[in-house]
């Protein structure tokens, strides 16, 4: 008898599909050989994301991994009407419905679960019609989630827009929450497609199985609670989460290091800051102006990963070019910073940057994928966010977690951050500054990075929490039935 098989149903985002990918695998592993994986491969709206992850298929498929398949999905047309990005995801996300229950119903053996992205609900459903197990994984971390399932409380308690209220949110399991920290998914109701894509994706969320979080109890224990209570759902107990954190795919390193790694060879130990922006953080250049004035003003080394505006700024097609540091730096920069700053235009392996001893705080978009990589490496940060959940991920790193320096930035003008504030948090988190504040960063830094490692190990609450949900999983196989002509 076919073994069964885990469906997964990844976006084709970076921070989105690799993470999946590395869960699913890890499942089978787990399963000690009782389970397979489906990939489900929807078409991506980019050239880039296409071969990216054509990329990422022929490297599992060249690994010769025989538990783990893909399967192409058709085209769907590509939405017109929206506002937002996140609904323009999820029409196309709906589209994909009809082709996801076809291949589900194709299958050949049994199902034991389909798993999806956060923005695939429709697939919700059709787990449900087809009677199959069905778990969000959530690429971001609990305190989304939590944004997520609470909105329609937060909705009704505020009838108008939260940006324009009078003192903190109350949100479970969190300290006073500042509206300015909401995403502008929810901050801006007058767009009403978009706000109730939140809404709507909190309340179908109540349909899953269980949520698949990459984050561990360490991280996030009290939010995790308040959603286990039902204290975010009207009392009304949630779907099971389970926390399996830090999921990061790590490689050894290259025969031949990188250009960067080289040159971090040769800096002294935590001396370096890395300002990265993420795999689609594209600055414009007034921000680029300040970066470069508070590092040409600072005494500290930097390695500064720049992209190049996109060719096409339509939703889902902003892919960063190669940068034209000639064009995008002030006269003379390089000149003034060499020896000390390395600007690099294109594509950086992050991961192996942060796992260097040089590297002494990290500049970031506050992705929740970048700041799992540099909490498991240890380096502290400052946090600087641009869209989507980021804000709530600053907060949870500032207020909660206390591994950031926070950086105060101006959200009217699209989260501009003056040279003089970011230098002033720069001295501050290597030294030289208020010493007191970033050396609790630092000493917080490492002591997450302790709880990271050691809740992934045997016997940690993210292993156990993934146990628990192999085993769920194992349990919950079923022969879906095939559709009728």
């Amino acid at each position: 008898m076919a073994k069964p098989t885990v469906v997964l149903l990844p976006v084709w985002g970076a921070g989105h599909f690799m993470p999946m990918i590395e869960a699913g695998k890890r499942l089978l592993r787990g399963s000690g050989g009782a389970l397979s994986v489906t990939v489900l491969l929807m078409p991506a709206p980019t050239p880039d994301a296409a071969v990216d992850i054509a990329a990422q298929v022929k490297r599992e498929e060249a690994s010769g991994a025989d538990d783990i398949s893909f399967r192409h999905l058709p085209a769907v047309d590509m939405p017109t009407v929206h506002t937002g990005i996140e609904e323009w995801v999820s029409l196309i996300l709906r589209s994909h419905g009809p082709h996801v229950r076809a291949a589900i119903a194709g299958l050949d053996c049994p199902v034991a679960a389909l798993v999806t992205d956060i923005f695939c609900t429709p697939a919700l459903d059709v787990a449900a019609e087809l009677g199959v197990p069905s778990y969000v994984y959530f690429t971001s971390g609990a305190v989304m989630l939590e944004l997520l399932l609470y909105s329609p409380v937060l909705d009704e308690e505020v009838p108008g827009e939260f940006s324009e209220m009078d003192g903190a949110l109350n949100i479970p399991g969190l300290p006073p929450v500042p509206p300015s920290v909401l995403p502008a998914t929810m901050l801006h109701k007058k767009k009403m497609s978009t706000y109730r894509w939140f809404l709507e994706t909190g309340r179908c969320y109540m349909k899953a199985t269980g949520f698949i979080v990459n984050t561990a109890a360490e991280l996030e224990q009290s939010v995790i609670d308040a959603i286990a209570d039902g204290r975010c759902t009207r009392g009304v107990p949630a779907p099971t989460v389970y926390a399996i954190g830090p999921v990061i795919a790590l490689t050894p390193p290259p025969e031949q290091p990188h250009e960067c790694v080289r040159w971090l060879d040769a800096q002294p130990p935590a001396s370096v800051l890395l300002v990265c922006f993420g795999s689609k953080g594209l600055l414009p250049p007034p921000k680029v102006r300040e970066i470069a004035a508070a590092l040409e003003r600072s005494e500290h080394r930097f390695l500064w990963v720049l992209r190049g505006p996109p060719k096409d700024s339509r939703p889902g097609q902003r892919v960063p070019t190669d940068a034209m540091l000639d064009e995008l730096l002030p006269e003379g920069f390089l000149d003034k910073t060499k020896g000390r700053g390395l600007v690099w235009p294109t594509r950086a392996p992050q991961k192996d940057i942060l796992a260097h001893a040089a590297v002494g705080g990290f500049v970031t978009h506050c992705g929740w994928n970048s700041i799992l990589e540099s909490l498991w490496f240890g380096v502290p940060m400052l946090p600087w966010p641009l869209d989507n959940e980021q804000h709530a991920n600053a907060f949870l790193l500032v207020s909660v977690l206390g591994v950031a320096v926070p950086l105060r930035l101006d959200r009217e003008r699209d989260n501009f951050v003056e040279a003089a504030e970011l230098e002033r948090a720069v001295s501050t988190l290597l030294g030289g500054g208020d010493g007191e504040a970033g050396r609790k960063a630092r000493e917080k830094a490492v002591a997450v990075k302790a709880a990271c490692r050691k809740a992934v190990e045997k016997g940690g609450s993210s292993d156990a929490a993934f146990q628990r949900l192999a085993e769920e999983i194992r349990r919950g196989a079923v022969n879906v039935p095939k559709k009728r002509n």
